[in-house]
């Protein structure tokens, strides 16, 4: 597995494996926004692109993981949890923060499992599922 910055190139092929892109305009656009901004990275497996998250630094002046989606196939291979650590790892803030909807439990257990916790929730964003940030301190 490699975790490498998105490049304009793998636009479609990360368009392609978020579930969310193919009836939302809106997400592709984000998609191509982020890779722009330097702030999306990919996972990849077998030459593969399987995974890209997103790592800013708008939350308040700290880390943030804005997204991590990992492609239908590729779920259950570690490729969502290498982009966490790979964020942990790479965060320039001493505080990384996440969130997820309530309804995400997997997403709450991979958090969870790289060494997140529960700090606080955000109502409103989503009818009747709140948001959960997840806190960790980043490991430069």
């Amino acid at each position: 597995m490699k975790i490498r910055s998105a490049t304009i190139a793998d636009c479609d092929s990360l368009v392609a494996l978020d579930t969310v892109a193919a009836g939302d305009p809106e997400r592709r656009d984000h998609i191509r926004s982020w890779i722009e901004a330097g702030c999306c990275y990919v996972a990849e497996t077998n030459k593969s692109v399987g995974a890209y998250g997103v790592l800013a630094y708008h939350f308040f002046g700290n880390g943030f993981v804005e997204m991590v989606m990992v492609g239908e196939h590729f779920r259950r291979q570690g490729l969502g949890m290498a982009l966490v650590e790979h964020f942990k790892a790479i965060c320039v803030t001493p505080k990384l923060f996440a969130s997820t909807n309530l309804s995400n439990q997997k997403m709450q257990q991979l958090l969870s499992a790289a060494g997140f916790h529960t700090s606080g929730y955000i109502d409103n964003l989503d009818e009747n599922d709140p948001e959960i940030v997840f806190f960790v301190r980043a490991t430069p």
